[in-house]
């Protein structure tokens, strides 16, 4: 399902325009954004996500192409866990 697919759905399970439904979504996504920025707070929608920004130590790796060794600098990620409802879900229960 692409952006465009998930709008046209929720506009018709929310009753309201595609316009509307694709702002919502916008919206969604810049709180999502910037509560996982700030990073010391997670979010949570019970049963379904959650977000949570994690820290990634530094460490060594290696180039693919050559084999020498590279640093990569520590820095943050972002972990989404799915809640109770999604895993029962994706079971197809």
């Amino acid at each position: 399902m692409n952006r465009s697919e998930l709008v046209a759905g929720l506009s018709e399970r929310a009753e309201v325009t595609r316009k509307d439904a694709d702002a919502m979504l916008a919206a969604f996504a810049d709180i999502i954004g910037e509560i996982v920025a700030k990073g010391d707070e997670k979010v949570t929608i019970p049963g379904f996500l959650t977000f949570e920004r994690t820290h990634r130590a530094a460490r060594t790796a290696r180039n693919p192409q050559t084999g020498d060794p590279i640093q990569i600098p520590a820095g943050y990620s972002v972990k989404v866990s799915a809640g109770s409802k999604l895993k029962e879900a994706a079971k197809g229960k």
